[in-house]
């Protein structure tokens, strides 16, 4: 099993000594990876699973964040949990991932993407909301196929994106490709997991009953489409109090990362709580020390 913490900083979220603690904490605990999220806008009334969304509250740019943190951590795996990809263009967004994971020496490898639920999102950005599931499908196909050209050129002809003999660079660092794991908690996630993720992010308060039948999905979607559905990454939220009990639970499900947040407020007892954690699941017979 693999174990990635997301950032919440609360209020605090854009007070950049308190993200870089965060990052070198869990990295020093022994986390495989740090995950951040995406809100485009905020709106009254916006929530976040159920509770609104305080309108002060920053939401920081992952993308911009994590080539901050990559500065200031040495292996710490960089991830989005999840990024919005039907309102980004492909073209601008292979640049920008490529960029960080070269600069990282090859860190920007838990990309994941999802459509997002909110048609606000959509109407800020002039894209019909209807769409962006057509619109991520393109994007991902496109996102592949200008990591991979060479100087050749590539070109790409879809409902939304469309270009001719394009050669960009740098290409993903000492690889052809990025991974690109799809985010949702829907079966039309899973699906598209199958046929075009390196992984399934799954989300969403769900029963196990649906859980089961969406990762099932996600390998017969695979298996049929000519692809190897056991190399394919199964990733799932889980609370940084969890028994072993319950990671035993979810590796018997098929999991093969867990993304778990520390929820105090303070910045210390955060750190406290990755330690906790760290200790029980992925450090045996060592101290961690909680930074100050």
């Amino acid at each position: 099993m693999k174990f990635a913490v997301t950032y919440n900083g609360g209020q605090s979220g854009d007070d950049p000594d308190q993200l870089v603690a965060y990052a070198r904490h869990a990295e020093a605990c022994g986390f495989e990876g740090l995950y951040l999220p995406e809100r485009l806008v905020l709106f009254p009334g916006a929530k976040l699973h159920n509770f609104e969304v305080p309108l002060s509250r920053p939401f920081l740019d992952p993308l911009d964040t994590l080539a901050y943190v990559a500065a200031a951590t040495e292996r710490l795996l960089l991830g989005t949990g999840v990024l919005l990809l039907p309102y980004r263009h492909p073209v601008v967004l292979a640049k920008q991932l490529a960029t960080i994971d070269v600069l990282s020496k090859g860190r920007m490898r838990l990309l994941t993407v999802g459509l997002g639920l909110l048609p606000q999102d959509a109407s800020a950005t002039g894209i019909d909301f209807h769409t962006r599931g057509r619109r991520a499908d393109e994007a991902i196909d496109a996102l592949r196929l200008l990591w991979s050209g060479g100087e050749e050129g590539v070109s790409f002809r879809g409902e939304f994106f469309s270009f001719n003999n394009l050669v960009q660079s740098p290409k993903p660092y000492q690889a052809r490709t990025l991974p690109i794991h799809v985010g949702g908690s829907s079966r039309r996630a899973a699906r598209r997991a199958g046929l075009r993720g390196d992984g399934y992010f799954a989300g969403g308060a769900l029963a196990l009953q649906e859980r089961t039948a969406q990762w099932k999905v996600v390998r017969a979607t695979a298996k049929e489409s000519g692809r190897d559905p056991d190399r394919l990454e199964y990733t799932r939220w889980a609370g940084i109090n969890m028994t072993g009990e319950e990671l035993s639970e979810l590796a018997a499900q098929g999991v093969t990362r867990v993304v778990v947040s520390a929820t105090a407020e303070d910045p210390n007892e955060q750190h406290d709580e990755l330690s906790r954690f760290a200790e029980r699941f992925i450090v045996k017979d060592t101290d961690i020390e909680t930074e100050a």
